[in-house]
């Protein structure tokens, strides 16, 4: 379990991200059966060993292919409770697909201790995410550039509003997402049947917009985007799409040009009783 406590300090000839995280002191709440709080360090353990060099052809480290493997022990509770919000345990992550912003989590993690038990290895194929069972495998496209990873989960996090996956430096590097340390990202699961054939990455678009509501009836969309209007958020519509024979109208906010405006907006609109604002893309 990790603690968002800012980046540390990034290896040499790699000019720092900007932080994202304020340092916090997290005690994870593991509900039922009586399990006593799990306390986190606010930083790393003196004793743990520094990062190794940085691998000469990082970018060329395979990804993981996706495989059975049981839940491990730790890590899946039914639910838990980070900085006072409960979050619930996925029972499987088949057919789980979301959009929003990665960030990535290096040195100062290196060889701690994961949610299900492993060591983190800032230089593997891996990732954090709040929900999913552990370990689970995910496809992670940068929707910016168009590139895309496989990486195994095994850890929880990240705990930054608005933050869907937290990747290991070597995923982030795949990405080309290191220097800006966040970017907007389409994460799918993967199943051991899809191993010989993942699924096509979706390509990288600027077309992105935050979705403030998705109504099957109109004049609820047309509510929704009066209330917005009316409170000064003047880059709102309504988008009309055909799903499954339906129509359902979505009231978009956008485009969205940076993550900074992405958080700028999702924070707007949840000011003003927005609370399920997400990532969207035409």
């Amino acid at each position: 379990m990790r603690v968002p406590v800012g980046r540390a300090s990034i290896l040499p000839l790699i000019p720092p991200p900007k932080p994202q995280w304020l340092p916090l002191a997290l005690a994870l709440i593991v509900a039922g059966c009586g399990a006593p709080a799990i306390r986190t360090p606010t930083h790393p353990s003196p004793s743990l060993p520094p990062p190794s060099p940085i691998p000469a052809e990082i970018d060329k480290i395979p990804d993981p292919v996706p495989r059975s493997e049981p839940k491990s022990a730790r890590g899946n509770p039914p639910f838990y409770t980070v900085l006072g919000k409960r979050y619930y345990v996925l029972d499987s992550a088949e057919g789980y697909s979301e959009r929003g912003v990665a960030s990535w989590y290096g040195p100062g993690f290196h060889a701690a201790s994961t949610s299900n038990g492993e060591r983190y290895d800032m230089y593997a194929m891996t990732a954090a995410h709040k929900t999913l069972p552990l370990p689970s495998y995910v496809q992670v496209t940068n929707l910016k550039n168009g590139k895309h990873v496989i990486v195994r989960v095994n850890d929880r996090g990240p705990f930054k509003e608005g933050r869907i996956i937290d990747l290991s430096y070597s995923a982030a590097v795949k990405l080309d997402m290191v220097q800006a340390g966040t970017t907007f990202v389409e994460v799918r699961a993967l199943t051991p049947m899809q191993k010989a054939s993942p699924p096509d990455a979706p390509p990288a678009t600027s077309d992105l917009y935050v979705q403030a509501g998705a109504f099957g009836n109109e004049a609820n969309a047309t509510r929704l985007l009066g209330q917005l209007r009316a409170k000064g958020v003047k880059d709102a519509f309504v988008r009309a799409d055909q799903i499954d024979g339906k129509t359902l109208y979505r009231v978009r906010v956008g485009p969205i040009p940076s993550v900074p405006e992405f958080d700028r907006v999702v924070q707007r609109l949840r000011a003003l009783g927005v609370s399920d604002a997400r990532l969207a893309a035409n």
